[in-house]
């Protein structure tokens, strides 16, 4: 169990590190990753991180994520607990780093609505969905077909990213949120974001069920 979790762990520092620090360095540098290159930043490592960490702990990195493998039966339930607390233990270290590296950086990342809170929420909810059920499909295929859960999964939260992004901020993971806020103290619509990803997971489970008909015994 130590070594799962410290697999989450790890895996959740480098997503957020890696994620929120192409915003970071994007803003310092006046646009040089540019928005194509951070949706890109956040599918990519993504996509590495399935491989690397995929056969220790399943790669959750994502506290919704865990709780939509629980709830469709693909997650042991004494392991939810441990797996969203280090899971939001490497999203707070992560943005702890990226404080001491740009100490003047306001936000470090974080999410926030462009428009309207109920928009975003909407928003959030529906990529979530989309996600969720994109990982209960890939995962769960013939061998041959499973041998590319990284690639889709990596390349649907690429493609969030780049669409949505520009307006909720395209989280889709309450620990990606969590971290940034805590970090820079930003907290006013981290609620949103705990939430919607969380209601998005569990849509996805259903949907899964509706088209797949595979629920667990």
């Amino acid at each position: 169990m130590r070594r799962i979790l410290m697999a989450e762990f790890v895996g959740t520092f480098a997503l957020v590190f890696c994620g929120t620090g192409a915003i970071v360095i994007n803003d310092v540098s006046r646009g040089a990753v540019t928005h194509v290159g951070i949706a890109l930043t956040f599918g990519l490592v993504v996509l590495a991180l399935i491989y690397a960490l995929g056969h220790i702990s399943g790669c959750h990195l994502n506290p919704a994520v865990t709780i939509g493998l629980w709830l469709s039966r693909k997650c042991s339930p004494s392991r939810v607990g441990p797996y969203i607390l280090v899971q939001c233990l490497g999203a707070i270290a992560a943005s702890g780093v990226l404080s001491g590296l740009f100490p003047t950086h306001p936000t470090l990342g974080a999410t926030h609505p462009a428009g309207s809170s109920s928009q975003s929420f909407l928003l959030e909810t529906i990529l979530t969905w989309f996600l969720m059920w994109v990982i209960l499909t890939a995962s769960t295929r013939a061998t041959e077909q499973a041998v590319f859960t990284g690639v889709a999964v990596g390349a649907v939260i690429g493609l969030e990213a780049m669409f949505a992004g520009p307006i909720s901020g395209a989280s889709m993971n309450p620990a990606r949120s969590l971290g940034p806020a805590v970090v820079s103290g930003k907290w006013e619509v981290v609620w949103l974001y705990l939430t919607a990803p969380v209601l998005g997971a569990v849509l996805g489970v259903l949907t899964f069920w509706a088209i797949h008909e595979e629920r667990a015994s």
